[in-house]
């Protein structure tokens, strides 16, 4: 199969496709770049981005291109002369094992990614084509000065040290935030856009963006290809909003996150937080549809995924297979078992958040307050090499050290020590050999996004019939495992037979050690078999496979929806609304204006012609005068369609002797001013409101900022000036309980725009507009203009109604007829405008043409 090249986007805007610029044959690839340099925030040039609209091409199978920064590949120079290099696959890559996991037959699979080796820039291209024609892998350059700032620098000292809770109110506490290391961080990313849009075809293949490390690549890569089928996944934890928001590019990564079509995240959490942030800093809604989060960003639908990675159950299966593994686990036995040792096992990252100190504490604390366990329960640290680099990493390094010293100190005696630190980069076999004899597993971090040791080490416990023989166990024995592990690690959720602890609390980790040591033999193989058959089930090519599910249904109708970029730098975004949705047209309106005879016209108030942030909502005397100008013109019909009080709006349009009103949804009607109010159903009674009203109090108490609006027909819950997140968390337990308490009345509850409503069943401004147009049928005034603006769920009657009147007998043959909301969002109408000010200029504009035209 050979892969169109997108670089030349000049040529693509023009309908020109260059030639291909690699195939499975291999051409070179050049570099990107070789001297170091910072790029701009985001290259503006609207010629760069592409809106195409021709069909996809057809092609053999799915491919989707994964970026991360490191590529699933081991470097090394060649020994002798020190010239070229070797490479090989790394199969402990997590990049590797989602292929794997995916199957060679569904999808190719390109890589693009940082090696680990600084590569000369005379070296580049060769280096470039052999591993795109070997490995299917396409490197990206950095500079050493830049890698540095981009990654040792700001994103393991700035950005990781946040996502994990860690403030930097000292200079000595994380990194305190440096424009330039951001600008660093921006730079890599679009380095990493360049290098994706040599091999991209981008109405075939899927992305797959990996972690925080390339947050902002998305927003490249949408403004290049407006239809890019992007996914993103943050491997590490989302901190909560009060955290976020101390940040100071904390927008610029969000809007760049939803850049993408799926964002995915390990746990619930994590997500929320995530959606917490586009509320409270983006003013962004989310709701769930049939199990699927969704976030509304400018007429795009950006999912949420909640599903934990997996291990790769094949390769461990292999590992625990291997002779290798055998001796060790032989050799272990034979240290510890033969001297009837309990084998206590972490094995941690060399960092600040992994909790190490705290578990040696707590190890310390159990042998305290259990004197007959010394001598007998060893924890063995395996300690891996810390990521990062820093003075963080040497502070825990030293306190490791010394904490270990004094312990084995503390309760050491000849041919025993309690505790003992293996700092060293052990082999994968040799770690599966530790889980293999070890009795209880401690994964105590203080943070941590995932953490895949506990599942590896309930593998390796299931074990297979050559380990058991080396164990002495009877292979019909059912297998037992023991986890401890931290509450703030992203696996946590997914275990439920482990004990959780609070890593802060030495005491209760002492006691959930001697707890799952005294535990009941079959209370442990049942917790085993409970985290066994989940781990097997939900491997990395589980997950793997869902999230391409989830995006592949997400990314179905971008062929469908017209798109284009709005805004600047970091701020871009795309507009993708339904082909027949468009903006409002003054000129168009007008002309239609013009040319019609008999006009209805119904308009929303708050929101529509009064902007929703306003406090004083009473009407304007531009708004009143606007109004007046369309109710003299006899050829009019003009009414506002309202939920509030007929008294408040009574009171607000006096002034407007011919305009039509409707309040409470349209229980209430009347035509003109002096002419009574009449009901749009029968009078219903409202003894409902004893029971409604109450709940809504006791929701009201508990919630600051909330009010309570009665109205003759209605109640209205309201909390615009609560906290946004609490509030809408209220509004959706008082719509369940208002529901449940009001099941036998015939009422309805309805939650809108910062409000849970009662209102009488039957009860919508879609009546409204049928009361309007038929009227004017009785009276022999076939409309043949009609214009219906709204902003909110309550407008979405009224724009059905007159949307299926077109073929219909209550307004004229090929009347000119406008649904119009507010924004670019959702609805059943075909037009949009953008805010209250485009409302009223429009409104504005047809009172002109009524008061030029002489009334007669």
């Amino acid at each position: 199969m050979m892969s169109s090249s997108y670089s030349n986007l000049l040529e693509l805007a023009s309908g020109e496709v260059p030639s291909p610029s690699f195939s499975r044959m291999g051409r070179r690839i050049p570099r990107v770049m070789t001297v170091p340099g910072i790029m701009s925030d985001l290259d503006d040039d609207p010629s760069e981005s592409v809106c195409s609209d021709r069909s996809s091409s057809s092609v053999q199978r799915d491919r989707i291109i994964i970026v991360a920064n490191q590529l699933p590949i081991k470097v090394s120079r060649k020994p002798g002369n020190g010239r070229g290099w070797n490479f090989s696959l790394d199969d402990n890559s997590l990049l590797l094992q989602l292929k794997d996991g995916l199957g060679d037959d569904d999808m190719e699979v390109i890589y693009v990614g940082c090696l680990k080796e600084d590569i000369h820039p005379n070296e580049q291209d060769e280096v470039s084509q052999i591993l795109l024609e070997n490995f299917k892998c396409v490197p990206t350059f950095i500079p050493p000065d830049m890698f540095s700032r981009y990654y040792h620098e700001f994103c393991k000292q700035q950005l990781w040290p946040l996502f994990h809770y860690m403030l930097p109110l000292s200079p000595d506490l994380g990194g305190r935030f440096n424009r330039s290391l951001w600008q660093a961080y921006v730079s890599v990313n679009k380095i990493f856009a360049d290098r994706i849009m040599e091999v991209i075809n981008p109405e075939d293949d899927y992305v797959w963006v990996h972690d925080y490390h390339l947050m902002v690549l998305p927003t490249f890569l949408r403004k290049r290809f407006n239809r890019v089928k992007l996914g993103f996944f943050l491997h590490s934890p989302f901190p909560s909003s009060e955290i976020y928001k101390t940040l100071p590019v904390r927008e610029e990564l969000l809007r760049a996150m939803l850049n993408a079509d799926l964002i995915g995240f390990h746990t619930f959490d994590y997500a929320r937080h995530f959606l917490s942030c586009c509320s409270r800093m983006l003013g962004l809604s989310y709701e769930s549809k049939r199990g699927y989060i969704g976030l509304e960003y400018y007429g795009r639908t950006v999912s949420i995924k909640i599903l934990p990675v997996g291990i790769h159950m094949g390769q461990l299966q292999s590992v625990l297979s291997l002779s290798e593994t055998e001796a060790k686990v032989s050799d272990l036995r034979k240290q510890f078992g033969e001297k009837d040792r309990i084998l206590l096992l972490g094995v941690d990252d060399m960092d600040i958040f992994k909790g190490i100190s705290l578990k040696l504490l707590a190890m310390e604390q159990l042998l305290t307050q259990h004197p007959e366990l010394q001598g007998k329960v060893v924890l063995v640290q395996i300690a891996n090499p810390a990521r990062g680099i820093g003075k963080d990493v040497r502070e825990v390094k030293q306190e490791t050290y010394s904490t270990v010293e004094r312990i084995n100190g503390k309760f050491g005696k000849p041919g025993y020590e309690p505790v003992v630190l293996i700092d060293e980069n052990l082999k994968f076999y040799e770690r599966v050999a530790y889980y293999v004899v070890a009795e209880c597993c401690l994964v105590t971090a203080v943070r941590d996004g995932m953490n895949l040791i506990p599942y590896e080490y309930i593998i390796s416990r299931q074990g297979n019939e050559k380990l058991d023989k080396v164990l002495g166990l009877d292979p019909n024995t059912p297998k037992k495992s023991m986890l401890v592990v931290s509450e703030f690690i992203g696996c946590s959720p997914s275990l439920s037979g482990a004990i959780r602890v609070n890593p802060w609390n030495i005491d209760a980790v002492a006691d959930a050690m001697d707890g799952a040591l005294v535990m009941e033999e079959p209370e442990k193989q049942l917790r085993h078999e409970k985290h066994y058959r989940y781990v097997s089930t939900h491997d990395v090519g589980y997950w793997a496979r869902s999230f391409l599910q989830d995006l592949e249904r997400t990314c179905k109708d971008h062929v469908q929806r017209r798109s284009w970029g709005i805004g600047f730098g970091l701020s871009f975004r795309v507009v993708a609304l339904d082909p027949n949705f468009r903006k409002l047209s003054m000129e168009h309106i007008v002309s239609a204006y013009k040319r019609t005879k008999i006009r209805a016209i119904l308009l929303d108030y708050d929101g529509t012609l009064m902007p929703q942030a306003s406090i004083d909502k009473s009407p304007s005397s531009k708004t009143i005068k606007i109004l007046n100008s369309l109710c003299r013109d006899k050829n009019n019909m003009v009414f506002i369609v309202s939920a509030r009080s007929r008294d408040k709006l009574a009171e607000w349009f006096a002034p407007c002797d011919n305009l039509g009103i409707a309040a409470e949804h349209g229980y209430f009607i009347r035509l003109k001013r002096d002419e009574e109010w009449e009901t749009c159903i029968p009078v219903v009674e409202c003894s409902w409101k004893q029971i409604a009203e109450p709940v809504m109090s006791l929701y009201t108490e508990t919630t600051d900022g909330s009010t309570i609006e009665d109205r003759e027909t209605s109640l209205v819950w309201c909390y615009e000036d609560a906290d946004p997140d609490f509030g809408s968390c209220q509004a959706k337990e008082l719509l369940d309980h208002l529901e449940s308490v009001l099941a036998n009345e015939p009422v309805t509850v309805k939650s809108g725009q910062n409000i849970v409503e009662v209102k009488p069943q039957g009860v919508s401004k879609g009546l409204v507009a049928k009361r309007l147009l038929s009227t004017m049928q009785e009276r022999g005034m076939l409309a043949d203009f009609v214009l219906c603006i709204g902003d909110d769920r309550s407008d979405e009657d009224m724009f059905e109604v007159i949307t299926s009147s077109i073929d219909g007998p209550s307004i004229a043959r090929n009347a000119e007829v406008f649904a119009c909301t507010v924004c670019r969002k959702p609805s059943k109408a075909k037009y949009y405008l953008d805010d209250s000010v485009e409302i009223v200029r429009l409104m504005q504009g047809l009172a002109c043409v009524s008061d030029q035209t002489p009334h007669i």
